[in-house]
């Protein structure tokens, strides 16, 4: 009897034993299967093979029209950054960083799903037309934009200059639907500017200088630098960097910016990603003029919505080091790196591989750069602040419009202009006595 109860249990056991490791086995082979790329090739490979067999146009589609929709729906499904580039979209990648292009002059993204705009560069058609950062896009050429990808919208929105194209933009801020039908121009990124849109870089009395940067291409580092030069020439004492509007571009010339105003070997920004190759850090270089000691140049960079990427990283840098105080709006909020893979047959992948990070370890991505003072300005003001800043805008305006234009404040440009002159006064009043802190003015005797 009792070796009969023995059995009886060590066979509960084993039975116990055996139902887990099925249960186990069952559910490990079911996950492996989920998750299989073998299997998901041959589904995909399935798929392809009864589009072109039974669709009924299918005998006017070719593989590779097939399988570029297909990589441009998956690659779409990540963020909204990460994107299939055909050989076309992708030169007008390349065109971009190169600083020339034919196109109506506005940056957009997709925010939430919808195509926004970033900022209308100073000049172009977009921007005299009075698009502004945040306007949605609706519809293009009568087409509505929601199922519409951002490769898609911008192969519309380029073309050959002289050429025109019609656009829908909603105004979330005040509900308005505008139509524009632009006129395409060749699109030449002048980057760096002085107060006026151009390249004098003119000091006035206090000697506070004035530098625009509004993109980050392969010229900025090299304009910002003969800018400084023209400036440091007559006496500067004090520097308003504006990245208002800049939508980003080239992490390198956004450390090279920084670099201007750090000691040699500072971090600049860390980029983290899955991969641990995507996980470097940038460091402050040594190449051209410096002005690394807050008391010999003191600083005030401008921010806004439309402040994005490269500018973002410049921003947060500066701002952790109290390089500079930052005055303006929340940034953009858009913080991650995205690799350019090309592929054999012209075309590249575009894809997120990593995200910002300010030397102390704030994420940039979906957060912006909250500025240390916060100047907030109407939709109107700041449409009239750029025109103020691009060469002819305000000449092309009737009479009325351009003596409202004129005398209208930059609310953000004044706060700058006047901290610094106080820290200017302060300085020549009691240049020991001046220490840098974090508060609101962050420049105090003590």
């Amino acid at each position: 009897m009792r070796r009969r109860l023995i059995y009886g249990a060590v066979l509960a056991v084993l039975l116990v034993n055996l139902g887990v490791g099925i249960s186990l086995y069952t559910t490990v082979a079911a996950s492996a299967k989920e998750d299989s790329p073998l299997q998901s090739l041959e589904e995909f490979s399935y798929v392809l093979e009864r589009v072109r067999r039974d669709y009924v146009d299918g005998g006017d589609i070719t593989y590779q029209e097939l399988v570029h929709s297909a990589l441009k729906g998956m690659v779409s499904t990540l963020d909204p950054h990460s994107e299939f580039l055909e050989g076309e979209r992708y030169q007008s990648l390349m065109d971009d960083t190169q600083g020339t292009f034919g196109g109506i002059g506005v940056v957009v993204s997709m925010r939430d799903g919808k195509l926004t705009v970033v900022s209308p560069m100073e000049g172009s058609p977009g921007f005299e037309a009075g698009i502004l950062t945040g306007d949605l896009i609706i519809a293009i050429e009568g087409r509505s934009t929601e199922r519409m990808s951002l490769e898609d919208a911008v192969k519309v929105l380029r073309g050959e200059s002289g050429t025109t194209v019609t656009l829908t933009t909603l105004r979330p801020s005040t509900g308005e639907t505008m139509e524009h039908t632009l006129e395409r121009e060749v699109i030449k990124v002048e980057v760096v500017k002085d107060l006026h849109g151009g390249k004098k870089f003119e000091l006035g009395p206090d000697k506070i200088g004035y530098v625009n940067i509004t993109q980050f291409n392969e010229k900025t580092g090299d304009e910002l630098e003969s800018a400084l030069k023209k400036m440091k020439a007559q006496g500067m004492k004090g520097l308003i960097v504006d990245l208002r509007w800049n939508p980003g571009g080239l992490l390198d010339q956004a450390v090279e910016v920084c670099s201007k105003f750090l000691p040699v070997g500072e971090l600049v920004v860390t980029t983290e990603g899955r991969n641990p190759s995507q996980n470097r850090t940038q460091r402050a270089g040594g190449r051209g003029l410096r002005f690394a000691d807050k008391r010999e140049l003191p600083m005030v960079v401008l921010v806004n919505l439309g402040s994005a990427s490269a500018s973002e990283i410049v921003a947060g840098c500066l701002q952790d080091y109290q390089r500079a105080v930052i005055i303006g709006e929340r940034t953009f909020g858009k913080g991650s790196v995205q690799s350019i893979l090309p592929l054999e047959d012209g075309s590249a992948l575009r894809l997120t591989t990593a995200k910002y990070y300010t030397p102390s370890h704030k994420v940039i991505h979906e957060q912006g750069i909250e500025p240390d003072i916060v100047v907030e300005m109407s939709d109107q003001l700041q449409q009239d602040a750029r025109l103020r800043l691009s060469p002819g805008a305000v000449e092309s305006l009737s009479d009325e419009e351009q003596a409202r234009v004129l005398v209208s404040p930059d609310l953000q440009y004044d706060r700058a202009m006047d901290l610094l002159k106080g820290v200017l006064l302060f300085s020549e009043r009691a240049p020991d006595r001046l220490t840098p802190v974090a508060d609101d003015e962050r420049w105090v005797r003590r």
